[in-house]
């Protein structure tokens, strides 16, 4: 699978698969800690890429600075072709929480942060928006509601771009197979009433 669900040009020359990865559940429970298996958390990150991904979804403040020391530990040298997409704006406290962190000094320090836990020089970012009502489309099309979406969102815009995550191999693989996926006319119908609704 060389392009997991076609390509998008960002910004006007950087070319990414429609469909990315999103890192937040290589964390441990409660998106804080490290993973459960670590060696399964790089195996999934390096299949990611190995099978076509191009775009990471990850911020600092998963785990936090968990998932950014695991991509650098797992891709870095970055392949050229790699676009590693980043949040700020939210901060992790010792009580678990999610505060905000909106003043200049907190951004200014996530940015930072994020640079060299990822060990990169510039950052990039966008995150789309996901519909919670699939189930009864997911089963007239014979796949999952996490595969429904990634195949019909596209269709909705041309610059949408897919960031499914997980901490599993095999989620990994259904989850890049939405790429394929071809929804019938009538799913297709109730879906773009859901999506307007």
């Amino acid at each position: 699978m060389a392009n997991p669900g076609g390509t998008f040009t960002l910004g006007g020359d950087l070319p990414v698969t429609r469909m990315g990865y999103g890192t937040m559940q290589l964390t441990g429970p409660g998106v804080w800690g490290p993973p459960r298996d670590h060696d399964t958390a790089v195996a999934v990150l390096r299949e990611a890429v190995e099978r076509g991904v191009t775009h990471l979804d990850t911020s600092n403040y998963f785990g936090p600075h968990t998932v950014n020391t695991l991509i650098k530990e797992a891709l870095r040298p970055y392949p050229e072709s790699l676009v590693i997409v980043t949040k700020v704006g939210a901060r992790r406290s010792a009580d678990k929480g999610w505060p905000a962190a909106l003043s200049a000094e907190d951004l200014t320090r996530a940015v930072h942060d994020d640079l060299r836990n990822l060990g990169v020089d510039a950052l990039g970012g966008f995150s789309p928006p996901q519909s919670g009502l699939l189930d009864d489309c997911a089963a007239r099309a014979g796949a999952t509601p996490m595969q429904v979406a990634p195949a019909w969102l596209p269709r909705r815009s041309p610059s949408m771009l897919l960031i499914p995550g997980t901490s599993s191999p095999e989620h990994l693989r259904e989850n890049l197979a939405a790429a394929d996926l071809e929804l019938p006319g009538d799913v297709l119908a109730d879906l773009d009433r859901i999506g307007t609704a």
